[in-house]
């Protein structure tokens, strides 16, 4: 190792704490201090518990900040990251153990690979962070939430809410029986948008405010979306048939679907979403209901992640 030793935040998915992931968790604590790296494990009873820590881990104390906050965990402990490094100079790492994992893809991370994941942040650790940008969502009440992948609302949105609640089967396949289930009450959607402050009314199956290019485990809504290019790709889909969505849907996996003229990409930096009785997701985890303001916050978020990261340019 090339680096001094660094202070690392080490948090851990509520859900891992236990069984196999247990002696996975070890051996990447074990792994980073063998590295030379003082490490301090966060664990917590539920997400709300650990997320409290980790904002306590990280603030400016006597020793300073650490240098990093390592998540371990899905698309959840990514957001949990998320909102909590953004502008305190604290870089955000990944140690991918999830079912979507659609940060980890976005940032080409070994998934379900524990040593190689840490393999990969020894390495950015040496290198140094790379800087990316976040959204940030304002609900009415003036609560805000950050997010790196995708705010969701609409039909996608209420499939995030029930697979959240399924527990089988395991990964995609969980979303996807979701999605299916969705499906038989797919109903068009009234939103009222405002797009750079341009308003728009229209009636749409979902919408979708991305900063990165995946949802729902590898399903690339928006594929040419990168996450430091200052800019939102938000993804407005008509109202369609069952039939018809379902012969779009397969598209989706290859980023294909964006051939079909009911789908449209646009880029913005601020976005409105309203509609009646939808509620917002983002990184997976449940928001709040529209409307909600969206932000993109060019280099809200330092990264560790490895120089050919799929959806970084790294100019920054």
């Amino acid at each position: 190792m090339t680096t001094p030793p660094r202070r690392l935040v080490v948090a851990v998915n509520p859900a891992a704490a236990s069984g196999r992931w247990t002696a996975a968790c070890d051996r990447i604590v074990g792994r980073l201090r063998a590295g030379g790296h003082h490490v301090e494990l966060l664990r917590a009873a539920d997400w709300a518990a650990l997320h409290a820590m980790a904002v306590a881990a990280v603030a400016d104390g006597p020793r300073g900040r650490p240098d990093a906050l390592v998540v371990v965990g899905g698309d959840g402990m990514v957001h949990l990251g998320v909102n909590v490094v953004p502008r305190t100079g604290v870089a955000l790492g990944v140690v991918p153990t999830g079912s979507g994992n659609d940060t980890a893809r976005a940032l080409g991370l070994p998934r379900g690979d524990p040593d190689g994941a840490v393999d990969t942040l020894l390495v950015a650790l040496d290198r140094g962070p790379t800087v990316a940008d976040a959204g940030r969502a304002t609900a009415a009440d003036g609560s805000r939430t950050w997010f790196l992948g995708a705010l969701s609302a609409g039909f996608d949105a209420l499939v995030n809410e029930r697979a959240n609640h399924l527990r089988w089967p395991p990964g995609r396949s969980r979303y996807v029986r979701a999605l299916l289930v969705e499906l038989l009450w797919l109903r068009r959607i009234r939103y009222r948008l405002e797009i750079d402050g341009t308003r728009t009314d229209t009636d749409a199956a979902l919408v979708c405010v991305a900063n990165g290019p995946s949802i729902g485990g590898g399903m690339r809504v928006t594929p040419d979306a990168l996450l430091d290019d200052a800019l939102f790709d938000v993804l407005v889909v008509q109202p369609m048939s069952r039939a018809a969505f379902l012969r779009v849907f397969p598209s989706v996996y290859r980023g294909e679907h964006l051939r079909d003229p009911r789908v449209r990409v646009v880029r913005a930096t601020r976005v409105r979403v309203d509609a009646d009785g939808v509620v917002g997701y983002a990184d997976g985890e449940r928001v709040g209901p529209l409307p909600l303001d969206l932000e993109l916050v060019p280099g809200a978020v330092a990264l560790l992640a490895p120089p050919s990261a799929p959806a970084l340019t790294g100019r920054h």
